[in-house]
């Protein structure tokens, strides 16, 4: 199925971004490369365009990002050989069963994650050792948005140290609320260095995609929890529409 293009795409920029991967087989090795690449890029809040009241546009622009189209663009580049992969893989990505329509992007992280394991494109992580808490979320932040019930289960902050070791470079990483009305309140990728678990995201306090060590960003945030996400081996293919 063909779909139009989508608005703020450059098929050059991505073109030269997957050049730069081309030999990395792996998923995870595609995002770790990929995710560097557009460091130090601005942050741009509400990227998208589409409301309750806005036809949604498609809109795939490799110009800044906020945390949550950062991942969408590093991780459809991954499964991505050329840019119209990229585009097919960005829409399955972002919107339930690929359909460009506001109600079906993925407005919630828990709803997120949800999907694309659905889609076989992320699998949780967990490790047997380190505990897990489950919290019921009532989501009503998006408007326009029924409200709707959601259980998250994440690993609680104190214990997030014990999950370091068990994190590969190209995890997705999640930082649950501890709001009662939303799930996830920033998004990132994980990278190892021979000593440290750092995160890379686009930062809204530093107004950039930036690299940062994740015990650091644990220590200055408030949150329920983490969850971990790992792509998929399987990419750098046509995507089914």
């Amino acid at each position: 199925m063909s779909h139009a293009q989508p608005r703020a795409l450059s098929r050059r920029r991505v073109e030269r971004a997957l050049s730069q991967a081309k030999h990395d087989c792996s998923a995870g090795s595609r995002v770790d490369l990929l995710s560097r690449h557009f460091l130090g890029l601005p942050y741009k809040p509400n990227p998208l365009i589409g409301s309750a009241d806005t036809a949604e546009v498609f809109t795939a622009s490799l110009d800044g990002f906020d945390c949550v189209t950062y991942i969408e663009t590093i991780l459809a580049l991954a499964r991505a050989a050329n840019a119209d992969d990229f585009i097919e893989w960005l829409r399955k990505i972002r919107y339930e069963q690929g359909r460009i329509q506001w109600e079906r992007r993925n407005h919630y992280m828990t709803v997120w994650i949800r999907n694309n394991v659905r889609e076989g494109i992320i699998r949780p992580v967990s490790a047997p050792a380190v505990p897990t808490v489950s919290r019921e979320r009532v989501l009503n932040v998006v408007p326009g948005l029924a409200a709707r019930l959601t259980r998250l289960k994440c690993v609680p902050k104190a214990a997030a140290p014990r999950l370091e070791p068990h994190l590969r470079s190209g995890d997705l990483i999640f930082f649950a609320s501890t709001r009662k009305n939303l799930d996830v309140f920033h998004a990132g990728i994980i990278t190892r260095d021979s000593e440290r678990v750092l995160m890379r995201h686009a930062s809204r306090s530093e107004g950039l995609v930036v690299e940062q060590e994740l015990g650091g960003f644990l220590k200055a945030n408030r949150m329920t929890g983490v969850i971990v996400a790992r792509p998929r081996d399987g990419g750098k293919r046509r995507v089914e529409s």
